[in-house]
């Protein structure tokens, strides 16, 4: 008889035997890949943790005892064992997130699925808890060994160290792996605890000796490895690494050892100060597809052959793969283009060009501050690093960006993938802020490209520029179509459609160039004239685009970032400046933490739909609210455009 569907809660877990457990981590191991190869997700990750997960739940009393989940994409098997067990809506509208969601359970705390930042609310909380006179409550932070790789969790250990009178239990879930292998000098140390001989033959040995004695034995065994480090840690000399923090430490603990998992948990509970417990896991645990596949293990998946793990349709060019290609193409034109990531070299598009010149690639591990600041020092030093990066983790290095790099004039180029709405993964990992953010940054340059050519065309100029960052931003999914312009005017704008009359000025950042012109081919229909153009360079304001916009009667930018303090925004004020006072509709997503939903329902919820827009507009230049535009004296570009900087 199945187990699962009888798991309504964590305390159910208190019943089950030994081989009930088992049991329940198979079942759990079959629900997963059943479930999620029919709506795509972090299949690798959540497979690697079912023991650990049982394990956690088993021994604390979540909620009373906060489990943090650093990211929070190993979360499934938490959401199976605390009542979440409808997975067909996973990732879409009205079904259940991805990550931790505090709508969705009183067991979930931290919805931020930015890496690195469990152990500081796990401080805080412990903090809290004690302060407040609840000190025999536990908070545990379940750390990945690839987050151990970002400065924030080591600020965090240094305080925690600071105050050891509180139940705190850090648990590093050790698979070896963060998207893709976990790099640097940590890793390197874990690695070898991970498959040191020694470790792996006087752990087996000594529990296999000490079980022989039946309870009392076990007891002792958990005593003997409860030492002041760990005796088998000590053995190995893992002790080390944490011996100068002050923080007890538990392991290396099989993480798919159920009993040797609760022991040690159970151990780290009674001692009543902050504890590591170091477990070993395998990324894609029990699913033969995913622990063959190299790149990732599975970490993220679309939907997929539960049996082959293949995907069941094929994607077309994505603009990930876009770049990727182009930026091979200026590695081989100039030999200073060097390339930078956080823990990301394939999901950006950096493999090929890791393969064509392994010596001009730099993962810095989750470390985006790190990774910017080194940038300007490459930048520095002669060469000219792109950092490649998520659009939201853009938003953890901005003060590197604007002191770093704007500061010091350092010629970095960024390139910012799944840039706007990303839809499935909800309201941390939308990148939807960069626009607002970067703008800001003094002398600053900013690339949308419409379509895979201004993507290649844009990189090529960016790398030239050596006296202030630049940065080119594309959204998730397959590259749009080319969308050819009927002319390029001298600053390097893009005209795509003019109009019989010069009514509407639409201005397209990027992809949404397309949706510009599907609005004025709608406004054609109403007899209304259209202008749309493509600025490719959306900061700084071209003198073209206030020209443009002094002899139209309204002018609509459309952007897939916020609108507070977007493009639109400094388009209006580049206008006011200049003296014209033509009515802008600056037009983009909500300043709101925008829920998991498809790209679609979002756009549309924002109303960032052509009818809605063409709607409007017809509204408008129909009605008698907008105003004629007055003439302006002679206007002139923030700055040079990029081909006239080469």
């Amino acid at each position: 008889m199945p187990i699962l569907p009888g798991i309504t809660g964590p305390r159910d877990l208190d019943r089950l035997s030994s081989k009930e457990l088992a049991a329940l981590s198979e079942e759990i191991r079959q629900f997963l890949v059943e479930n999620v190869s029919r709506t795509g997700g972090h299949l690798g990750p959540n497979l690697g943790v079912v023991e650990l997960t049982i394990a956690l739940h088993r021994v604390f009393r979540s909620p009373d005892d906060p489990i943090i989940f650093d990211t929070g994409h190993q979360s499934y098997v938490h959401k199976l064992l605390t009542g979440r067990q409808d997975f067909s809506q996973l990732r879409v509208r009205g079904g259940l997130a991805g990550y931790p969601q505090r709508g969705e359970s009183s067991h979930d705390v931290v919805e931020s699925s930015h890496a690195s930042s469990s152990l500081s609310w796990a401080d805080g909380v412990s903090r809290a808890l004690t302060a407040t006179g609840r000190a025999d409550r536990h908070v545990v932070a379940v750390v990945g060994d690839g987050a151990l790789t970002g400065g924030m969790t080591w600020e965090a250990l240094n305080n925690i160290t600071d105050d050891n009178d509180r139940n705190l239990v850090i648990v590093v879930n050790d698979n070896g792996r963060s998207y893709a292998p976990t790099i640097g000098g940590m890793s390197r140390y874990l690695n070898r605890v991970r498959t040191a001989a020694a470790y792996k033959d006087l752990h087996r040995k000594s529990d296999r000796f000490f079980r022989t004695f039946g309870a009392f034995g076990r007891a002792v065994f958990r005593g003997v490895r409860g030492g002041t480090h760990g005796f088998l840690s000590r053995f190995t000399n893992n002790a080390a690494l944490y011996s100068n923090l002050d923080i007890k430490y538990l392991g290396p603990v099989d993480g798919h050892d159920l009993d040797a998992l609760i022991e040690t948990l159970e151990l780290a509970k009674s001692y009543g100060a902050p504890v590591i417990v170091h477990a070993i896991t395998e990324k894609g645990r029990g699913y033969q597809p995913a622990r063959d596949d190299e790149a990732d293990q599975f970490h993220a998946v679309n939907r997929i052959d539960p049996t082959t793990g293949e995907p069941l349709s094929s994607s077309g060019t994505g603009w990930t793969d876009v770049f990727s290609e182009a930026l091979v193409s200026a590695g081989e034109r100039d030999p200073k283009v060097i390339a930078m990531t956080a823990a990301m070299l394939r999901p950006t598009g950096l493999a090929p060009f890791a393969e064509r010149f392994p010596e001009r690639v730099y993962d810095v591990g989750i470390a985006e501050q790190h990774a910017v600041t080194a940038a300007a020092g490459l930048a520095y030093g002669g060469l000219h690093p792109v950092v490649a990066l998520y659009a939201t983790f853009m938003n953890r290095a901005f003060d590197q960006v604007l002191m770093d790099v704007g500061l010091h004039k350092a010629g970095v180029t960024f390139v910012l993938d799944r840039a706007g709405v990303t839809g499935p993964d909800g309201p941390s990992h939308h990148g939807m802020w960069d626009l607002a953010m970067l703008q800001i940054v003094p002398h600053i340059r900013i690339a949308a490209p419409r379509d895979g050519a201004r993507l290649r065309e844009a990189l090529d100029e960016a790398v030239t520029v050596d006296d202030a960052p630049t940065v080119i931003r594309f959204p998730k999914g397959e590259v749009a179509v080319d969308l050819p312009a009927i002319e390029r005017l001298r600053d390097g704008v893009d005209v795509l459609t003019r109009g019989e009359s010069e009514d509407v000025l639409l201005v397209g950042i990027g992809p949404f160039a397309a949706l510009a012109v599907d609005v004025a081919e709608r406004l054609r229909a109403q007899g209304i004239g259209a202008t749309v153009i493509d600025p490719r360079w959306a900061i700084p304001v071209q003198a073209s685009v206030i020209d443009l916009a002094r002899r139209h009667r309204l002018v609509i930018t459309l952007e897939d970032g916020i609108r507070v303090g977007g493009i639109g925004t400094r388009v209006r004020q580049v206008l006011r400046e200049a003296g014209i006072d033509t009515a802008v509709d600056e037009l983009g997503l909500p300043d709101e933490f925008i829920d998991h939903a498809s790209r679609d329902q979002i756009l549309a919820d924002a109303g960032l739909t052509a009818s809605k827009i063409a709607q409007d507009v017809v509204s408008q230049v129909l009605g008698t609210r907008i105003p004629m535009a007055r003439n302006a004296g002679e206007t002139g570009a923030i700055d040079l455009p990029l081909h006239e900087k080469r």
